[in-house]
C-alpha cells in the first residue's frame, strides 16, 4: 500500500515534474515474469526516478547503510527504504555478497523485477565503472534475462553531495534484454560470470554513452579522496 501511494500520488508525480522524463525503450521491460533491471547509477535519485516510471514493481537490493543510520533521520530512511521494498545488502565482500545474491535470487523466484547497479556504488565523477560480478550470478542462477538501463542526466541534476536536487530534464533508456543460455552449467566459473558482466557493461554503455574506467568505482572514487587529502596536505605544508 506505502508503495502504491508512494508511486502514483505522492513522489511519482513530483519526480515526473521536477526531471520530466523521457522515456526510451519502455517496451524491453517484460509486463510479467522474473527479470533483472541492471542500470548506471550516478544520483541518489536512481533510485526513485526509474521504479517510478516502470509501470511494475522493482524491487532493489539497497546498501546497508540506509538502514542503519543513526537518530530520527536515520530511522526515517529506514522506514522509507522499507516501505518502498527495498532489500538492504551488505557492501563488505565475502559471506556478505552471497547473502545479498540469495536476497536477489528470493526475489526472482517470486517472478518480480529485481533491480540492481553492477558498479556497486554511484559514479563520483559521471564516468561508466566495472561491474561487479554478482548480476552475473543471479542471472545465471535464476535463468532469466537481463535488461540494460541507462540514467542519462541524473549526474547533472544530482550528483554525489548534494542534497536536493535540480529541476531539469533526464532519459531514461532501457536496451534489448540479455539472455544467457549459452553459459548454463558455468555459475561457478568466474571467467564466465566476468564474461556476462561483461557483456551487461558494455549493453549499458551503448545506452549511456559515458567514458568507461576499467576499474571498480569504489576503488576510484577512494583514490579520487587520496588524491585530494594529499593536495590539501601540500597545501597546508606550504
Amino acid at each position: 500500500m506505502f508503495y502504491q501511494v508512494l508511486k502514483y500520488i505522492l513522489l511519482g508525480p513530483l519526480l515526473r515534474l521536477v526531471f520530466r522524463p523521457r522515456i526510451e525503450g519502455l517496451e524491453h521491460v517484460p509486463e510479467e515474469g522474473a527479470a533483472i533491471i541492471a542500470g548506471n547509477h550516478l544520483s541518489f535519485a536512481d533510485h526513485f526516478v526509474m521504479p517510478a516510471i516502470v509501470p511494475r514493481r522493482v524491487t532493489f537490493l539497497a546498501k546497508a547503510e540506509y538502514f542503519t543510520g543513526p537518530g530520527l533521520k536515520g530511522r526515517l530512511t529506514a522506514a522509507f527504504f522499507r516501505g518502498v521494498g527495498q532489500i538492504p545488502v551488505d557492501r563488505s565482500g565475502g559471506h556478505a555478497s552471497q547473502a545479498a545474491i540469495a536476497s536477489g535470487l528470493a526475489v526472482l523466484r517470486k517472478g518480480r523485477l529485481l533491480g540492481i547497479y553492477p558498479e556497486g556504488t554511484r559514479s563520483h565523477d559521471g564516468r561508466l565503472y566495472k561491474g561487479r560480478t554478482g548480476v552475473a550470478s543471479m542471472a545465471l542462477r535464476a535463468g532469466v534475462p537481463v535488461i540494460p538501463c541507462a540514467m542519462i542526466g541524473t549526474f547533472e541534476a544530482q550528483p554525489t553531495g548534494r542534497r536536493l536536487p535540480r529541476a531539469m530534464r533526464i532519459t531514461i533508456r532501457f536496451g534489448a534484454p540479455l539472455e544467457f543460455s549459452r553459459y548454463a552449467g558455468l555459475v561457478d566459473e568466474r571467467t564466465a560470470l566476468r564474461a556476462v558482466t561483461d557483456e551487461i557493461m558494455y549493453a549499458i554503455l551503448k545506452l549511456s554513452g559515458q567514458e568507461y574506467v576499467d576499474m571498480y568505482a569504489g576503488e576510484a572514487k577512494a583514490a579520487a579522496q587520496a588524491r585530494a587529502h594529499g593536495r590539501r596536505g601540500q597545501g597546508s605544508a606550504s
